[in-house]
């Protein structure tokens, strides 16, 4: 099962597997089958419902009404009102909303390129866990940006990317911030985590053209197993759109 629709699962399934496998060890270990899973940024619920449909506690934080309203919805359709909660706030507000050591595993994705403070930001995620406790991370990658941008043709931009501390390529870029594996998996050491996985994460889907994967027979399927068996392999990584790290609490 994968979180969104066929096409878009092309982009999302290596994390959805790596979670939906996290969540079942970790359940596992705990000898529980419900946990308490934080989903900050959650929006729309493009993960909190499919988690919530696999039986477990879900709480998605986010600042935007419209976001929360639409993942009540979805919950609603989906038959998982009672396990899905929403609650208006921020990485900020996360100590005023969520209890210190209440949830088994935080979902952490496409947060950090958009916070002021990433350190504190993960820190405060960081907070909300029980000992043990599971952190999937999804963040930008600078180099594979560097990659999108030289193939776009657009070479200046991309030595920019390469050299600017914030891994933008420019005033006009729309993503705030990206990080390297290492900037990311510093963060997460400085957060009191320990990183158990990384994942490359979009490695060919931002690159094949549409056309291909629309019209050929069987292509989107090839292509999402290719997506998968690469994701693993670190000489990959460098060209990701997006680096995914699991990690758990020390």
């Amino acid at each position: 099962m994968y979180p969104t629709r066929p096409r878009s699962a092309l982009r999302t399934a290596v994390v959805w597997e790596v979670v939906r496998a996290a969540l079942e060890r970790r359940s596992a270990e705990l000898g529980r089958p419900v946990l308490d899973v934080l989903d900050t940024g959650g929006g729309t619920g493009n993960f909190a419902v499919p988690v919530a449909r696999l039986g477990h506690r879900v709480t998605v934080v986010d600042p935007s009404p419209d976001a929360l309203f639409a993942l009540e919805r979805r919950a609603a359709e989906a038959g998982v009102t009672d396990l899905v909660r929403a609650v208006q706030g921020d990485t900020q507000t996360l100590p005023e909303v969520t209890e210190a050591g209440s949830v088994d595993a935080v979902l952490c994705h496409g947060v950090l390129e958009v916070v002021d403070d990433p350190a504190e930001a993960l820190g405060n995620l960081t907070a909300t866990l029980r000992k043990g406790g599971l952190v999937s991370l999804l963040a930008a990658n600078r180099n594979g940006a560097v990659l999108a941008r030289a193939l776009a043709g657009h070479f200046a931009e991309a030595r920019t990317v390469l050299d600017a501390p914030d891994g933008r390529w420019g005033a006009g870029d729309p993503m705030p911030r990206r990080f390297t594996g290492d900037e990311l998996g510093e963060l997460a050491g400085a957060a009191g985590l320990r990183v158990t996985s990384v994942h490359g994460v979009r490695v060919f889907a931002d690159l094949v053209p549409g056309v291909l994967v629309d019209t050929e027979p069987g292509a989107m399927e090839a292509l999402l197993k290719l997506e998968l068996a690469a994701a693993e392999q670190p000489a990959f990584h460098a060209v990701a759109t997006q680096l995914h790290l699991l990690a758990e609490l020390a």
